[in-house]
């Protein structure tokens, strides 16, 4: 059968099965409402003006000065953060592949901090670090007696970043340096090589594609991170804090949009770049698993420093988020330091649950959605064949390199004053809905990519055996592929639960007093220096998520692990 046949087939089984034209259909429609049409839009507003192309939009923003100074802010916060996180992330990665830890506490201090940023929002460093080191903190004012502090700005920025985003590049890492053969390095050791002289030659050469990736993906982290810059960072603007001061301060649309446009752009450049060359070239050069168990490093000179720097940035990392419960508790912190319970009454008392009610409640509608929509695109991706799967599986994931505020000002334009200015898509602005879309356009990329990865190991008879016995599409995915891919698909729903209820960046610019969420709170009172109101707030929140992400671990438990059929 030649492949113009091959094709003509797949196309008769393809129309054969109404639900899957369904399904194809149902999913292009959404990634095109939801995601293609408010980059689009934006790129439209950005360039069109009384009917006609114009770049004086462009021109005039670009003659601001604080806008000139904010793209080079940016690009210096991106390349410092992402070197700093990569550094450490990979110091621990090497600790925990190649040096011999004997310690239960150790590894229980890795363990920790690699979780620590997924059950807490992404800006919880911030307000550790202006406790400590802010203008009132307890290094700044009560050990060093200092009135002002350097911590505002990029000082600040970076530090939170790095101790945020570090333990994403150590994950990454990690799995990369225990794929490396080890005989490769005994070798060079046995032809006489120093150790160190390994690592230079062998170990780093084979790991600097994944390198790479992990700066990248730090990199897009942090010059989309919006949260971090807003609450600590002073007269240091970025990108993302000025597209929301032009929004909400100047009122200024159309010079919003336009620094929407210039952050897009950044970060999908940066996002190309890393998806379809670092990552195919970590592919080609890290590839099997290795062929026998390493003979770990046990020479205490290397070792013992080693081992001792990465407990020392563990219980650092640790010591800031345990400041965040203290701070809660304390009257005001930098002057009383008695324990009350008094920010919590604030934050309970006049309904005060429904902040709790209304993010938890959007967040449990977003999750088992998010979760079957990326299970349903990974499966078409993985094992169907069709005209325009390489385009879903493009829009799926391109959510994950659009900074939240861009999203957030693509929806304002799209939905409030564009194509959708009128009908029933124009009465999603200001409401729940709009939220939970954000919700899901954000953590459709991750929950794409684990499904994907777990259906690449199913064996493809599995499906075509339920398909010969005449079980439809829908069947095959219910009865067969779903029950296979669970741990992914629980994984997914929790994800986007703890994801949701920690989302600051893509919502800010589309809260209404309709609907009240946390992150939203936490926010406006550490802006406002109401620092113990602000910890109340980030402590429960913390408390919320790990309690989810241990529901979800009894749920998996429960139901049984998924065993993957391979060929």
């Amino acid at each position: 059968m030649n492949n113009s046949q091959s094709k003509a087939l797949d196309r008769k089984k393809l129309f054969a099965d109404p639900i899957l034209v369904t399904a194809i259909i149902g999913i292009f429609l959404f990634l095109f409402l939801f995601i293609l049409y408010p980059l689009a839009i934006l790129l439209v507003d950005s360039v069109f003006e009384d009917s006609k192309i114009t770049f004086n939009v462009f021109i005039r923003i670009f003659k601001m000065a604080g806008f000139r100074q904010a793209i080079c802010n940016t690009l210096e916060l991106g390349f410092v953060s992402g070197i700093l996180a990569t550094a450490i992330g990979f110091l621990f990665a090497y600790v925990d592949a190649y040096v011999k830890v004997g310690s239960r506490f150790v590894r229980g201090l890795f363990k920790v901090v690699s979780m620590l940023p997924v059950v807490s929002p992404p800006f919880v460093l911030s307000l550790s670090a202006i406790m400590l080191f802010g203008r009132t903190g307890m290094i700044t004012r009560h050990v060093f007696n200092l009135s002002t502090s350097a911590l505002y700005g990029l000082p600040g920025i970076c530090l939170v970043q790095t101790l945020t985003f570090f333990p994403v590049c150590y994950l990454m890492l990690k799995g990369l340096l225990k794929n490396i053969d080890p005989s490769l390095e005994e070798a060079a050791r046995n032809m006489g090589a120093s150790r160190w002289k390994v690592f230079t030659d062998v170990t780093l050469p084979l790991l600097l594609p994944g390198l790479g990736n992990a700066f990248l993906v730090t990199f897009i982290e942090s010059v989309a991170d919006f949260a971090n810059p807003m609450i600590i960072g002073g007269n240091f603007d970025t990108l993302a804090t000025s597209i929301y001061l032009q929004l909400t301060g100047a009122y200024d649309k159309s010079g919003a949009t336009a620094m929407a446009v210039t952050l897009l752009t950044v970060s999908m450049g940066l996002f190309l770049l890393e998806k379809y060359w670092l990552e195919r070239k970590s592919v080609a050069t890290l590839t099997g698993k290795a062929s026998r168990e390493r003979a770990q490093i046990e020479d205490k000179s290397v070792r013992i420093p080693l081992e001792t720097l990465c407990i020392l940035i563990s219980i650092f990392v640790i010591t800031l988020y345990i400041l965040v419960f203290f701070g809660s508790l304390f009257k005001i912190w930098g002057r009383d330091f008695h324990l009350s319970l008094k920010w919590y009454q604030y934050v309970f008392k006049n309904r005060g649950w429904r902040v709790f009610t209304d993010s938890i409640f959007l967040s449990l509608i977003a999750s088992p959605i998010t979760g079957l929509l990326s299970m349903i695109i990974a499966y078409l991706v993985v094992k169907r064949k069709f005209a325009g799967k390489g385009l879903m599986e493009f829009a799926a994931m391109l959510a994950m390199a659009v900074p939240g505020t861009v999203l957030g000002v693509g929806f304002i334009r799209g939905f409030n004053s564009g194509l959708f200015h009128t009908g029933i898509m124009r009465g999603l602005y200001g409401t729940g809905a709009i939220l939970v879309l954000v919700f899901i356009v954000r953590s459709l990329p991750i929950g794409t990519r684990s499904g994907i990865a777990a259906l690449r190991q199913i064996d493809k008879s599995i499906e075509e055996s339920a398909y010969d016995l005449g079980a439809d599409s829908f069947k095959v995915f219910t009865s067969v592929t779903l029950p296979l891919i669970k741990d992914s698909f629980f994984s997914g729903l929790v994800t986007t639960f703890v994801r949701s209820i920690t989302a600051i960046s893509a919502i800010i610019l589309l809260v209404t007093p309709s609907f009240v969420l946390i992150t939203v709170r936490i926010n406006e009172h550490a802006e406002k220096g109401n620092y113990g109101i602000a910890c109340a707030y980030a402590t429960i929140l913390i408390v919320i998520t790990y309690g989810a992400i241990m529901i979800m671990n009894l749920l998996t438990g429960k139901f049984g692990r998924s065993k993957a059929i391979k060929k």
